[in-house]
């Protein structure tokens, strides 16, 4: 019964995500093969008794691999948006088979001598990497160590912050990249370049087709955590976040105000000994979940058929919506700089704000900070 009973603990403990399975599950047959050995040894149990254990424990062994198993097939099933992965190599400067913007007129502005060092998140990837065609000389740059990089959100901060990028292209900063850019002395210049959309979505056989940034706030605090809340089906949200310093999470905690955000699911659960794969920095399409990024990258870059975006107080984020400012989750993204002497960095920034820099903001697919007519 005792064995019996701790399997039953195991399960409870895996399903509800609060242990990972294969490290216990080893931890636990070792225990029992010593207990079994020592037994063997010392005679703690009649032979009888013995037997029957060990039948039972080796038993509920393997019962309890194959229910994983099949557990991890079932979470397996649906989809991640890393699944439908976007091959940023389409968007590397002037490769032939390239998926950049390109401008009808040649450049009234070529970069200088020294070039300037660009990082910057993944879905602004293409408008720099757009830029960088337009005004640079043309040879390859490596997407990971070049004057045209991309690191993500968080990694170009620290880039910027510790000199090794003069530019990046990002959303605002978090209050902790604020933190760092302070302790290292460092004043962040942010430079508006361009609007752009925070987007929800969920499964698209989900019923909600809409919600209040009241209602959003809801969900990720934790304060309403059943569709059925919304008119949608009865079943448990799962809401699903970003990492921390990304800049669609630092969106959320925007949004958020002063109401904390509940803590991610703890989706590592079903990973077995290769390792642990933090879930909470993926959005994984569940028929209850919900997710969120930035229009641009859900939309454009991903296109996956299988998610709906949701409207927010009624509107949904669009290029029009974003530039007549009726969706409520617009803002801006910027070019960020901070202390580099390079001189490229003004006549750069001020290109970018001019008309042709602008109809690269717009043939990218997000929406221009000035007007380009």
């Amino acid at each position: 019964m005792f064995i019996i009973f701790g399997f039953a603990i195991i399960f409870f403990l895996l399903l509800t995500g609060e242990v990972i399975f294969y490290p216990t599950f080893i931890a636990i047959v070792i225990a029992g093969l010593l207990f079994f050995i020592c037994n063997g040894i010392f005679h703690f149990l009649k032979p009888k008794i013995w037997k029957i254990s060990a039948i039972t424990f080796f038993m509920l062994c393997i019962v309890a691999v194959v229910v994983f198993e099949q557990i991890k097939a079932y979470h397996n099933s649906f989809e991640t948006m890393e699944d439908q992965e976007v091959d940023l190599y389409t968007y590397q400067p002037f490769e032939k088979e390239s998926n950049l913007a390109t401008l009808d007129n040649p450049t009234n502005f070529k970069m200088g001598d020294e070039l300037l060092v660009l990082d910057g998140a993944t879905a602004l990837y293409p408008l720099y990497a757009a830029i960088a065609q337009a005004t640079y000389p043309e040879k390859e740059y490596d997407m990971y160590s070049s004057e045209v990089m991309v690191n993500t959100t968080p990694d170009a901060y620290q880039n910027l912050i510790n000199g090794r990028a003069d530019v990046i292209f990002v959303a605002g900063p978090s209050e902790q990249q604020l933190q760092d850019a302070e302790e290292r002395d460092v004043e962040l210049e942010m430079t508006p370049i361009g609007r752009e959309a925070f987007v929800f979505f969920v499964n698209a056989e989900n019923p909600v087709k809409g919600l209040s940034v009241r209602q959003i706030r809801d969900v990720y605090s934790g304060k309403v955590d059943n569709w059925k809340t919304f008119g949608g089906n009865n079943e448990k949200i799962r809401a699903f976040q970003r990492p921390v310093d990304s800049g669609s999470q630092t969106a959320l905690i925007n949004l958020m105000g002063n109401t904390t955000v509940v803590e991610a699911p703890k989706e590592n659960v079903v990973e077995g000994m290769g390792g642990i794969i933090e879930e909470t920095a993926r959005y994984r399409n569940y028929p209850n979940a919900i997710g969120f990024s930035f229009r641009y990258f859900s939309m454009e870059m991903v296109k996956n058929n299988a998610i709906r975006h949701l409207e927010i107080d009624g509107v949904f984020p669009s290029k029009e919506t974003i530039q007549d400012d009726t969706y409520p989750l617009a803002s801006d993204f910027y070019a960020v700089t901070a202390a580099s002497n390079n001189p490229n960095i003004e006549p750069f920034l001020e290109w970018i704000l001019s008309p042709q820099g602008q109809s690269l903001v717009e043939k990218t697919g997000y929406v221009p900070i000035t007007n380009i007519e």
